[in-house]
């Protein structure tokens, strides 16, 4: 089964998480089919604390992945974001 989740990067008290693709078996940081995004949430000033493929967790979601509840509620944020822009 491919879950969709955050693995993490960045360096001590300084935390970066990327949103990947995965099979369930492969640790968390380890080895991933895709990266649909990036999450920052220690991000000040002009950085982007967020930013989401959509049609690429579309198209996982569509094949059977599994999103985790983190990344499916920074998803749903993300989304919420980008509907008033678009409108």
């Amino acid at each position: 089964m491919v879950v969709i989740r955050l693995a993490r990067g960045g360096s001590k008290k300084r935390p970066f998480y990327n949103i990947v693709a995965a099979p369930a078996r492969n640790r968390r940081d380890g080895r991933f089919l895709e990266r649909v995004g990036f999450y920052n949430p220690v991000a000040s000033g002009g950085e982007e604390p967020l930013r989401v493929v959509f049609d690429r967790v579309d198209y996982w979601v569509s094949h059977g992945a599994q999103m985790s509840p983190t990344v499916a509620r920074l998803v749903q944020d993300a989304k919420a974001k980008v509907a008033p822009a678009a409108a």
